[in-house]
């Protein structure tokens, strides 16, 4: 009896944890979808926050046929983040294109006690990375980028809208600000001007949100897109 028990709780357990397993592969970003790579087609890597993983599907759909297009299954988040990762998210390949930004994490405020998108007007709260060190993180993962990348594309950051939480509208542009001087120093590095064509698309963004409508996020896309392939194409 007791045997026919544990044999039924095996089988229960067994069929929850396939049903959980199945359920977290239908929940899973498309984004994070390893693509179905052609090898003699260029290989792209995107890295980037939670904007680059809004934008990714639109992006691996207007290079379809003409370049395959990765990303790490994570967001990225800050540049701290990104010097602890870099290695891992480059991996062992010559990449014909990679394309990167940091800036939306290291910007936003935080609390004494390291609470998420805290009050920017509290004595207590503070940037995640100061700009002095941004500039001097994106240096050093610009030059790390430039040994894996064939093509090497700085991405700007996205504008801050009036009423987003933790976050201060006309930080972006100073970090962009800060960004260029280490993209200029290191040399070599293209930059795509991703700040003009979001505020391009400014009425695409949600209300009080640093993040993109479906729609916007595929505009982005679009626009990463042409930029990628345009890189490749001046490359020939």
């Amino acid at each position: 009896m007791h045997t026919r028990y544990s044999l039924i709780a095996l089988l229960i357990i067994f069929m929850f944890a396939t049903s959980t397993a199945a359920q977290n592969k239908r929940r899973e970003n498309p984004a994070f979808t390893a693509p179905k790579a052609d090898p003699s087609l260029p290989n792209v890597l995107l890295l980037g926050d939670s904007i680059s993983i809004g934008y990714h599907t639109a992006v691996r759909e207007a290079c379809a046929g003409k370049a395959n297009v990765f990303r790490p299954k994570t967001n990225c988040g800050p540049t701290t983040n990104g010097l602890q990762h870099i290695d891992a998210w480059l991996g062992d390949r010559q990449w014909d294109v990679v394309h990167w930004n940091f800036g939306l994490h290291d910007l936003k405020y935080l609390g004494p006690n390291g609470e998420n998108l805290a009050d920017p007007t509290a004595s207590t709260s503070h940037q995640q990375v100061p700009i002095d060190a941004y500039q001097a993180n994106i240096h050093t993962l610009a030059e790390r980028i430039k040994k894996s990348g064939t093509i090497v594309i700085w991405r700007e950051t996205t504008p801050v809208p009036q009423g987003t939480k933790g976050r201060v509208p006309g930080d972006s542009k100073r970090y962009n600000t800060a960004a260029a001087v280490a993209i200029s120093d290191v040399g070599g590095i293209e930059t795509d001007p991703f700040f003009g064509y979001a505020e391009s698309i400014a009425t695409m963004q949600r209300p009080a949100n640093v993040h993109y409508t479906a729609e916007g996020s595929a505009a982005l896309g679009r626009h990463v897109a042409d930029v990628i392939l345009k890189a490749l194409q001046d490359k020939k």
